[in-house]
């Protein structure tokens, strides 16, 4: 069902005042390796985080990865983990404070970086790996979502994550020619 502007429920779709915040930044440099904790990385348009090893193509829509630290948490309790290091869920970017899934078929801001959701972000096997048995399980529906770059820049930790407004929404194909 298409929604038009005015229906009351693409109304409640568009309303998401509150702004999150960036509490952790990692990348991976290699295929399995570690994640390295930063606390600032370059967003490229149209690639990924510089150094991090999925920077993926100007059609990729897994550029950058997003979690909620609240998910962090729900995961650590339902594993029956005192806490859970962002680095074993290998995502790029962890927020708090705003829902992520709120963010569906719009573009947001991560500090001056402009990004489209693009996704959920569904487990791997590797959880089962790095969190143990039912890591797998523990981590869906609380896996966050894919991001692709629409316009570059720094991001900080610190930085505010904030829903694009409504009329400064545009899909990818008119912010960048020939994609």
């Amino acid at each position: 069902m298409k929604l038009t502007k005015s229906s009351p429920l693409q109304k409640l779709l568009d309303t998401l005042p509150q702004q999150g915040k960036v509490c952790w930044i990692g990348i991976r440099p290699q295929r399995k390796a570690p994640l390295l904790s930063l606390n600032e990385v370059e967003a490229l348009t149209l690639k990924g985080l510089a150094g991090d090893h999925f920077s993926g193509s100007a059609g990729s829509k897994r550029q950058v990865t997003l979690i909620q630290q609240e998910h962090l948490d729900a995961i650590a309790s339902i594993m029956q983990l005192p806490d859970l290091s962002p680095g074993i869920i290998r995502r790029n970017i962890v927020v708090k404070g705003i829902n992520l899934l709120a963010l569906k078929d719009k573009t947001f801001w991560v500090g001056n970086t402009l990004l489209e959701y693009t996704g959920e972000c569904h487990p791997c096997s590797r959880m089962e790996e790095n969190l143990g048995a039912g890591g797998y399980n523990a981590v869906r529906g609380h896996g966050g979502i894919t991001a692709r770059i629409l316009q570059g820049g720094i991001i900080s930790v610190g930085d505010a994550v904030k829903m694009n407004g409504i009329d400064e929404r545009l899909p990818a194909t008119d912010l960048f020619t020939g994609l």
